[in-house]
């Protein structure tokens, strides 16, 4: 989406194209945005020329009305070996460990390095990313930080997520399990060696979605 509004002849058409692919009014998203609906006229009008930042923007913002009102266009549009993934979000700016373990009303269950800023996050449904990922899905949960929380829902001591984090090239910055069991002792020595927080929280996952892209 973001590419192709970047790359059109025409950014007008393809921004409200991609407007009305989502069902949301100028208004709705100028809301969001938190500007004028004048402005989205004027973009989709093509009086004003987008910016890489307006149309991070823009897609952010499409998205996320998306999921609240329960992401049917975005899953209708998630493309083979996204399966497991719920949902993805990068941050305006980058936040502590201690602000996302207050945001999602967590628990520190093991801190080896409690001091990485988080630039976004990722929430995996465990189950699905075991049987419809294959090897080269998972480096597509990173999006475009490393620096992120992997969110796991469906988890029970929490040990197949810090496995395959172990034989991936690339480690986030923490890891926060929803409603898990029990946390075991070799999760906790994987976390040890990746030098990774692990977090749990018992929000319900669309209630956490909410609390962090009001951040």
């Amino acid at each position: 989406m973001a590419g192709e509004i970047t790359m059109a002849d025409d950014h007008g058409a393809s921004i409200k194209k991609w407007r009305k692919v989502f069902g949301i009014t100028q208004t709705e998203l100028a809301r969001y945005m938190d500007i004028s609906p004048s402005v989205i006229s004027d973009y989709e009008k093509n009086r004003r020329t987008p910016g890489v930042e307006f149309v991070k923007d823009i897609v952010r913002s499409l998205i996320d009305l998306d999921w609240r009102k329960g992401g049917a266009v975005v899953k209708r549009f998630t493309p083979p070996g996204h399966e497991g993934i719920i949902k993805m979000r990068e941050f305006s700016s980058p936040i502590s460990i201690d602000e996302f373990v207050e945001t999602v009303e967590g628990e520190i269950l093991h801190s080896p390095d409690n001091q990485r800023q988080i630039f976004g996050y990722t929430i995996i449904d465990s189950i699905k990313a075991i049987t419809a990922m294959k090897s080269f899905d998972y480096l597509r949960i990173y999006g475009w930080s490393t620096e992120r929380v992997l969110i796991f829902t469906g988890v029970e001591h929490g040990r197949s997520p810090m496995v395959a984090i172990r034989a991936s090239p690339l480690t986030p910055a923490a890891v926060a399990y929803v409603n898990p069991g029990s946390i075991d002792e070799l999760t906790k020595k994987l976390a040890d060696i990746e030098r990774l927080p692990l977090i749990a929280t018992k929000l319900e996952t669309d209630v956490m979605i909410n609390r962090l892209d009001a951040l």
